[in-house]
């Protein structure tokens, strides 16, 4: 009879992720099972000698097959956290990633030096992590949500409904700022598909598993940047503000297309924790 404890499950599984080139392993063998247990991770070595039913080792076995063939554990399990926020993600949206939070915390300490009703315009909202976050964090601000994917902006919406603030967010289908005509915004962000089309190849094969259409910027990348920054002054408030996440080594072309338009002063390149400029901002002259 196979064993069926959760030290030998969990061992099982590292080793056939370890031996399928996954370099996150163990941890990803502990957020699976934890899953399937409808438990925490620190609560596996709490109950580590503890036998799991045949129902779920299947389960979890078809789960860690699913991880070796490169499924993201985000997709697998439904959600990631962001901003200490859970959100259900699922493949028809971008993962969210820690690097983006520097955006999201960046554009946070920039609006509490604006007073009245703020309004907040996310381009490409995919999961709705970024305006979400903001809404929580800053209670005078309502947000207009927009992505191309209905499929996107339903994950977006239950999002917006499960962390209380569906009633302060707009959603729209459509491409860019053009379902926003009319409208004027104090913040306009963005994390757009940045990579460029060539590199797609050498790419890890998790990345794959992502919509593509939130992640294909063009031949130089730099396809979205161009085309927000040409319309986006039309839509800021005076003294509004653009906010882009950036690729690695994309922070000075960005900020030169901004810099080129002459619509724009005041620009700023944020870093994250890795130290590498993640986030490029400027101000509506």
């Amino acid at each position: 009879m196979k064993e069926m404890t959760i030290s030998k499950q969990l061992s099982e599984a590292t080793a056939k992720l370890t031996a399928a080139g996954i370099e996150s392993a163990r941890l990803d063998a502990e957020v699976l099972l934890a899953y399937v247990l409808n438990t925490r991770r620190l609560a596996l070595y709490v109950h580590i000698a503890k036998n799991i039913t045949e129902a779920q080792i299947a389960r979890y076995e078809n789960l860690i097959k699913r991880r070796i063939n490169h499924v993201p554990v985000a997709y697998l399990v439904g959600s990631k956290e962001f901003m200490g926020m859970n959100f259900a993600v699922t493949p028809d949206v971008l993962i969210p990633r820690p690097d983006t939070e520097v955006l999201a915390q960046g554009v946070i300490e920039h609006l509490h030096e604006y007073t009245g009703d703020l309004k907040l315009a996310d381009i490409g909202t995919g999961s709705g992590a970024i305006c979400i976050s903001i809404l929580k964090y800053i209670e005078h601000i309502t947000a207009a949500a927009v992505d191309i994917s209905k499929n996107a902006l339903d994950i977006a919406q239950f999002n917006a409904e499960k962390f209380n603030v569906a009633d302060r967010i707009n959603f729209y289908e459509g491409n860019l700022l053009e379902p926003l005509k009319g409208q004027k915004f104090h913040v306009i962000v963005s994390n757009p598909p940045y990579i460029p089309t060539g590199e797609f190849k050498n790419l890890q094969p998790e990345i794959s598993e992502e919509p593509h259409i939130a992640l294909d910027g063009g031949a130089d990348g730099l396809d979205f940047y161009k085309k927000i920054i040409d319309t986006a002054p039309d839509y800021l408030t005076d003294n509004g503000f653009l906010v882009f996440e950036v690729g690695q080594n994309q922070a000075d072309s960005v900020s030169k297309l901004i810099e080129a338009s002459g619509k724009f002063s005041s620009i700023q390149v944020w870093k994250d924790l890795a130290n590498i400029e993640r986030v490029v901002a400027a101000w509506k002259k």
